[in-house]
This record gives structure tokens, C-alpha cells and sequence, in this order.
């Protein structure tokens, strides 16, 4: 078991405390680094600035990315790049609460090497990485992974 933390911080910057008026811009500290964070603009927030539902996605993409690179490795793939053009779909669920329930990851894998994974082995890999991501068990939202043929 291990703990994970980060420090999320807000500052009124408005006169008022109105919903339309007051900000949504906040910080989310990790270790060393700080990320200027907002709500999304549908809610008043900055579109410059991460807001949850996309840190979400990309929680969901990084760990999905991670577990894949251990995966290949072990099975003695040598992975050159990784993209994902991951998205997700905020939407009401079956008791009509909004909540990010669905989210697509694309990979776009590139490998080198003497062994060259095929489709079927990069699909297996996929699904393999997709059960084992500590982040996708600890979420109802449907994941796809839509990989494109090699």
C-alpha cells in the first residue's frame, strides 16, 4: 500500500462571492511542482488552465500508458513513443447525476527492435494494461481503447 498526495489550494480574488463572480482558478501542488488549475469553461472556468474533467482523462490515459510500457517491456518489446489522443464524455449517469462516463484511449504505439509485437499481441497488451491500471479499477467510468492497426 502506498499514499498519494497533493495539495489543492484556492484563493477568493473577487469582491463578491457570487456564483457568476467569484473565480474558479486554483493551484494543485505535487511534490515539487505546482499546476495552475480552473473548472471547465462550461463552468465559469479558465480555458487556459487543466481543469478536473481533463485531469481525469489524463489520469485514466497516463496510468493506461505506464502499465502498457511495463507490460512490453517484460515481454522484451522496446517501445519508442507512446501518444494518446485520450477523451472523455462528461454525462448524466443512470441517476441522472453528472459524471465523466465514458472515456476513449487511443494509443498510438511505436516500436523498435529484432521483435516486432503484432496486432493481436499489442491488443493483448492493451487489455492487459487496461485491467491492470490501478486508476481504471478505481473508477465506474466505460473505458474503450481504440488502437489503431498497425
Amino acid at each position: 500500500m502506498s499514499a498519494h498526495k497533493a495539495i489543492i489550494e484556492w484563493q477568493r480574488e473577487s469582491a463578491t462571492f457570487e456564483y457568476a463572480e467569484y473565480n474558479r482558478n486554483h493551484h494543485w501542488h505535487f511534490d515539487s511542482i505546482t499546476i495552475e488549475a480552473s473548472s471547465a469553461p462550461g463552468y465559469l472556468g479558465d480555458a487556459e488552465l487543466v481543469d478536473p474533467e481533463e485531469a481525469f482523462v489524463a489520469s485514466l490515459s497516463s496510468c493506461h500508458m505506464l502499465t502498457f510500457l511495463a507490460l512490453a517491456s517484460k515481454k522484451g518489446f522496446v517501445v519508442d513513443s507512446y501518444k494518446d489522443k485520450a477523451t472523455g464524455v462528461l454525462s448524466k449517469n443512470e441517476e441522472g447525476k453528472l459524471c465523466m462516463t465514458h472515456v476513449t484511449l487511443r494509443p498510438q504505439v511505436v516500436f523498435s527492435g529484432e521483435r516486432m509485437p503484432d496486432e493481436a499481441a499489442i491488443a493483448r497488451i492493451n487489455e492487459l494494461a487496461h485491467r491492470e491500471c490501478f486508476i481504471a479499477n478505481s473508477v465506474k467510468t466505460k473505458i474503450s481503447i481504440e488502437a489503431p492497426a498497425t
